[in-house]
């Protein structure tokens, strides 16, 4: 897709969404325009701390917030709405009706690895305009970089061999699924079955066949021909009753028809994937059919699929669904959109195990003998060795030419920026120790300064 087509094409989720928010960000920013607390504020949205399983997520979500930032209107009917509610003020619904996000957004690339405590992006804007978009921005990256995060691991697993993403019938709802594919072929996946997703994003889209075709004929061998005369190169399901004598029918069939009937590969989908990819393996060898690939398939995670791979399974693809579509092992981030500056001062919260690293910030990553070695969280203002990871994407509610990414070009990036993290920390298995995140020393001072403010 071209970066002229991603610029135009029309996200997945519709642009009526002013009221996608929850109830006190409209009261709370109703407040701060009566009582005129309409100065700059920084917010801060970061991870607290990884789930267990997880050494470093990827950030992704970024090109649908600044979408809905750069679009985000009331419409007449949510301030009817909302006037029903009984609880705003009519110059309240005049500064709805007027509303147009005009801040400032710092992010890190989608695809960027990021760690516990890391901004993954900072909205800089007048602070009820930044408060009202808390919601949708933290839906949006949480959902996004945790599905990322969860396909990365299951590609890391598959070792080069393509990955389907299956998952769009279990996923929770519409939005997250077609955000599932967006995110999972960023991650490196290879396709989808979801062809909205498809269509929308310009993602390569995938598919087999179901049981339920193989069910409505009498004869099993009958649907395999009907199939593969219609889509030459298909993959036919061999597992409906039983997988090795499917597999044998695939064969005699091909023996059959000869050149007339082109099967691309055979689908496993349950039973003990590595024996009876083995079997099929060579059953199809023997037959001369050493060109047709075995998929897999059936409550795959990146689990089963380590162990698939480390075993030698002869299995050239797998389809995964379930597990990685929400992300099951980790169906949730502890993500925060945390108020960290107001008015040039400083803020933060003095919670016990909520930490907030006051005023807007920057990352820097540092590199060792190739490869990523440790970042260092700083104030903005600093300059640090290491390369800084958070760019300006959008001023003045405008985004900016470089926010807009091909999607290739930020697969590519994912790819290559996962390549130079250190191998313990790309392993699924957790790492010992983590991989280091300071805070720089100009950071800490300020810090303190803050803390010893509010303690008073």
């Amino acid at each position: 897709m071209s970066k002229g087509n991603e610029m135009t094409k029309m996200d997945a989720m519709p642009h009526h969404l002013g009221l996608f928010t929850d109830l006190y960000e409209l009261t709370m920013a109703q407040v701060y325009l009566e009582e005129e607390l309409t100065a700059e504020a920084v917010f801060s949205l970061f991870v607290r701390r990884l789930p267990k399983r997880r050494n470093y997520l990827l950030a992704c979500g970024l090109d649908t917030v600044l979408d809905y930032l750069q679009t985000l209107r009331f419409h007449e009917d949510d301030l009817t709405y909302l006037a029903s509610l009984g609880k705003f003020s009519d110059s309240f619904l005049d500064w709805l009706r007027d509303f147009r996000f005009n801040g400032t957004v710092y992010a890190v690339p989608e695809g960027t690895p990021v760690f516990a405590n890391e901004p993954i992006l900072e909205i800089a804007a007048p602070l009820p305009q930044a408060q009202l978009v808390e919601t949708l921005v933290m839906n949006q990256i949480q959902l996004q970089t945790m599905l990322i995060s969860k396909a990365q691991r299951v590609v890391t697993a598959a070792k080069g061999r393509p990955v389907i993403d299956f998952g769009t019938r279990r996923t929770h709802g519409i939005d997250a699924a077609l955000k599932a594919a967006r995110a999972f072929y960023i991650g490196g996946v290879a396709a989808t079955s979801n062809v909205l997703a498809g269509k929308t994003y310009s993602i390569p889209v995938a598919g087999t066949m179901a049981h339920s075709y193989i069910q409505v004929y009498e004869d099993e061998a009958a649907a395999f021909r009907t199939f593969a005369q219609r889509y030459p190169g298909t993959t036919l399901l061999v597992d409906t009753y039983d997988t090795v004598e499917g597999v044998r029918k695939v064969i005699e069939l091909t023996q059959t028809l000869g050149a007339d009937f082109k099967v691309g590969a055979v689908r496993l989908d349950s039973g003990d994937l590595l024996a009876l990819s083995i079997e099929t393996r060579a059953l199809l060898d023997q037959a001369g059919l050493d060109s047709i690939e075995i998929f897999a398939s059936g409550g795959l995670d990146e689990d089963a699929v380590e162990y698939l791979v480390s075993a030698k399974a002869p299995i050239d693809g797998f389809g995964v669904g379930t597990s990685m579509g929400v992300s099951a092992d980790a169906p949730d981030l502890d993500i925060v959109y945390k108020l960290c500056e107001y008015a040039g001062s400083g803020r933060l919260k003095l919670s016990a195990n909520k930490p907030i690293l006051s005023g807007r910030k920057q990352i820097f990553r540092l590199s060792e003998a190739g490869r990523y070695a440790r970042d260092v969280i700083a104030r903005a203002d600093e300059v640090l060795p290491g390369q800084p990871l958070l760019e300006i994407v959008m001023r003045n509610g405008e985004r900016l030419p470089a926010s807009y990414v091909d999607i290739e070009a930020a697969r590519i990036y994912a790819r290559e920026q996962t390549a130079l993290l250190p191998e313990p920390i790309r392993a699924l298995a957790p790492a010992t120790p983590p991989y280091p995140v300071e805070v720089s020393q100009a950071l800490s001072v300020y810090q303190k300064e803050i803390e010893d403010r509010m303690r008073g």
